[in-house]
């Protein structure tokens, strides 16, 4: 019975151990602060080191320990100290104080948060204390010397993040814009200072140099001077010396050449009578040798002539016959031209002949048109067609009274002005014409027009004569 009750107790404790040890054994990361608390006042730290808890007793929490980058990008423009509004755009690098103290503080602010809410803590405070550092720098400077800058924005925020037990490790200035672009302008106006500069260096080391190499042509220049100098006078003492030698070697030439001489002209008195014995023989070959080379020429030439002849002669064959043949091509051309020609010809007369005959059978057709309808006009319908052109013919008779630009009066003594005689002869002269009408159409046009009185309507005592019964 005691063993049982030994080995239940040996159980429970074994299961006690496994507990506490799985439950209670907790283990730190490099980067990672677990923070145990719960028995004591002060909290115990474990950063890369493994330590226990008491299960149900003690809490285990953790403080993110690396770094964390903090966007401090200002949304607006901000003035600077010459009152120019810019944008900055900056990331700080932070992370939590490992001091006894800083972990006290950032325990009671970060405790169990991300880096990402950590950054977003802290972004607002490090925003504000950027915005009053660019508000005491002028554009220039933020632009220029940003390391100062940064220097600054640090030294304003570590005492905020101090507070909140962060360590600032560094702020870098990534982008400066301002508002109208004078950064751009002062941009442009650096770079023309920085090519005007350049020129000025240019154009000064062009002058040192040509100075020096001057310089140097002239120290050149000396040195050869002074060199051909004293080569010329070595050359003359060498002339000296060669012309006194070649005196004395001259003198024993000379009677070595008298000598020589004599065996010479005797030696040329042998050598001429051989050589113009060779010169003979050598005569006789060459003509004869020209001679064949004569007959050997007009067979050549005889050659030539004969075979550029042929291929002459077969030239002027193959040239005559396409002659021949391009006279034919052209002759057979202009037959077919000319046939082309002669049948548009014969048929745009055809065509013309087919419009003129039918042009004359339409205008026959309606002369035959007309013929009728004048054959089954009446009298009356005679008349009408007079009458109705009268006022023409009265136009055109009147156009010579009209013309008349000055008239010169005469009194013929019978009391009538000329005048009145003038514009009397109107009505006398339709009178003839209408007279004259009558007669040539065998229409009596003053009983027609007398038909058409009241009188005529009335009492119905007209005799029209001259008029035809109109059968139709």
């Amino acid at each position: 019975m005691n063993g049982i009750i030994i080995i239940l107790i040996a159980a429970v404790l074994l299961i006690s151990f496994l507990i506490f040890i799985l439950t209670g054994y907790v283990k730190a990361s490099p980067d990672v602060a677990i923070i145990i608390s719960g028995l004591k006042k002060t909290p115990k730290v474990l950063i890369g080191r493994a330590g226990f808890k008491l299960p149900f007793l003690e809490k285990a929490d953790h403080l993110h320990l690396g770094q964390i980058s903090v966007d401090i990008k200002t949304d607006t423009f901000i003035p600077t100290n010459d009152f120019i509004n810019v944008k900055v755009d900056a990331i700080a690098k932070v992370r939590v104080d490992t001091s006894p103290e800083g972990m006290l503080k950032a325990e009671r602010n970060f405790l169990n948060k991300e880096p990402e809410a950590i950054a977003m803590d802290l972004q607002d405070s490090l925003q504000g204390n950027m915005r009053e550092i660019i508000g005491t720098l002028d554009l220039k400077t933020i632009n220029t010397d940003r390391d100062s800058f940064s220097d600054q924005v640090m030294a304003k925020a570590s005492k905020d993040m101090e507070k909140l037990g962060i360590e600032i490790l560094s702020c870098n200035i990534q982008n400066v814009i301002d508002e109208n672009g004078l950064i751009n302008d002062l941009g442009m106006d650096n770079t023309s200072k920085i090519k005007k500069d350049a020129q000025i260096a240019k154009a000064e080391a062009d002058r040192d140099v040509a100075i020096a190499k001057a310089k140097a042509d002239k120290a050149a220049n000396d040195a050869r001077v002074e060199a051909e100098t004293e080569i010329a006078q070595r050359n003359n003492e060498l002339a000296i010396k060669q012309a006194e030698l070649k005196l004395e070697s001259d003198k024993k030439i000379a009677m070595a050449d008298a000598a020589y001489e004599i065996q010479k002209q005797e030696q040329e008195k042998s050598i001429q009578t051989a050589t113009v014995n060779a010169q003979i023989a050598k005569a006789e070959r060459e003509a004869e040798l020209k001679k064949k080379e004569v007959e050997v020429r007009e067979q050549e030439l005889t050659a030539t002539i004969e075979k550029e002849a042929d291929a002459n002669r077969y030239a002027s064959e193959q040239e005559a016959e396409a002659d021949l043949t391009r006279t034919r091509k052209e002759a057979e051309a202009k037959r077919y031209l000319a046939q082309m020609e002669a049948e548009a010809i014969e048929a745009k007369g055809k065509a013309e002949a087919q419009a003129i005959r039918e042009k004359g059978l339409a205008e026959a057709e309606a002369m035959e048109k007309k013929a009728e309808a004048y054959q089954k006009y009446n009298g009356a319908a005679m008349a009408e067609m007079m009458i109705k052109i009268m006022p023409q013919l009265a136009a055109e008779i009147a156009k010579p009274i009209s013309a008349i630009d000055k008239v010169t009066i005469y009194d013929s003594g019978n009391g009538e002005s000329g005048v009145s005689q003038v514009s009397g002869n109107m009505p006398i002269i339709m009178k003839q014409v209408f007279d004259t009408m009558s007669e040539a159409t065998g229409v009596d046009l003053k009983e027609i027009m007398r038909a058409n009185t009241y009188d005529a309507k009335v009492n119905k005592n007209i005799n029209v004569t001259g008029l035809e019964k109109d059968n139709s």
